[in-house]
Order: structure tokens, then sequence, then C-alpha cells
């Protein structure tokens, strides 16, 4: 039997050995299982590792559910501020509908490393003198034509569309003034979350 285990954990791991290990690693994180320091540190070593002995060691002391994730995700989320800036980034778990309420701040949404687990995520804003930034990889697709601009503007960055299949249709609805919604592309693929 040990010499059976030993065969495959050291068997060669792929890209997609390394993928499913990280996105266990983000959905522990945002279960609250791992810090922010042991989740760096651990996605690091998943993403250098050469077998699949190394990744196994990861995720020893995790559980592998698609509950967990699931039971994370809120109908909604809501994102306040008078001033300063907010982030969401690094295994954050994207809800159903995210209200953003903001006078004179920033806010970023970061999809590259995000815990998606359902099709669509309606935004809706009210801000005022500020930016709602969006970081968006391959499959996430951004609509923001119920956008009510006074004074604002949107503006996309990045390569258009890659043929990526689409994970996440993310629609921006509300008002924007003196204020502007910046979409940048970016070329990483989105990280598909374990599904119910």
């Amino acid at each position: 039997m040990s010499g059976e285990l030993t065969s495959t954990t050291g068997l060669r791991a792929s890209h997609a050995d390394r993928d499913r290990v990280v996105d266990v690693l983000t959905g522990a994180a945002g279960d609250g299982r791992l810090t922010a320091e042991e989740l760096d540190e651990r996605v690091e070593a998943a993403l250098s590792a050469r077998t699949l002995g190394e990744l196994a060691v990861l995720t020893a002391d995790l559980p592998v559910t698609a509950d967990a994730v699931a039971a994370e995700v809120k109908d909604v989320a809501r994102i306040e501020q008078n001033g300063g800036s907010t982030r969401r980034g690094d295994g954050w778990v994207v809800p159903r509908r995210l209200e953003i309420q903001s006078r004179l701040g920033d806010v970023t949404l970061d999809f590259t490393q995000a815990v998606i687990t359902q099709g669509t995520l309606r935004i809706d804003l009210d801000m005022h003198l500020g930016a709602l930034r969006l970081l968006v990889p391959p499959g996430v697709v951004v609509d923001t034509e119920s956008v009510v601009l006074n004074y604002g503007k949107v503006k996309t960055r990045g390569h258009g569309d890659t043929g990526a299949p689409v994970e996440l249709r993310v629609e921006i609805a509300g008002q924007l003034g003196f204020g502007k919604v910046l979409i940048r592309r970016t070329r990483r693929g989105v990280r598909k979350s374990p599904k119910p």
C-alpha cells in the first residue's frame, strides 16, 4: 500500500493539477481557514510544485468540499464608504449582488483570483467623486449599459474578446457622478471554483 502511495505521489503534476489545488486554497482562504500570508505561500508552492506529492501536502489539512464555498456565497454584499478606498482581491467570494455606495473614494474589484460560483454578479452602484476599478481575466465580461453617467466616464483597457467561455457576467447599474468606471482586462484566465 505504501509503495502504491509513493508511486502515485511521485508522479509529475500537470497544469490542471496545480490549478485544482490553487482553487482549493483560494476557497479555504475565502472560508477563513487560511490567512492571506498562508494563502500566498501555498499558492506559490502549488504553482512551482513538480509532483502530486508536493501538491497533496498543501491541502492535507483542508476539507475539499463544494459545500464550503457554496455556503460562503452571499446573496447581497455591501460596500459603504465616505472617503478612502476598498479592495476585494485574492480569494474573495463573489456574491450574487453587490451594493456599492461611495463618496470621495475608490473601489477595486479584482476578479483574477476571485472565487466564482455562479454566472452573474449584479452591481448596484451609487458613486460620486471616485473610481470603480475592475480587473477582469478572460471569461469575465462586464456590462455597463445601465450606468447613468453624470459627468462620469467608462474606460476599458486591455485585450478584447479572447474566445474564452464566459464564466461570469458582471452587470453594473446605478449612477456615477464626477467619477469613472475603469475596466482592465488581464491575460490571466479565471479560476473555476467547485460548484455544488
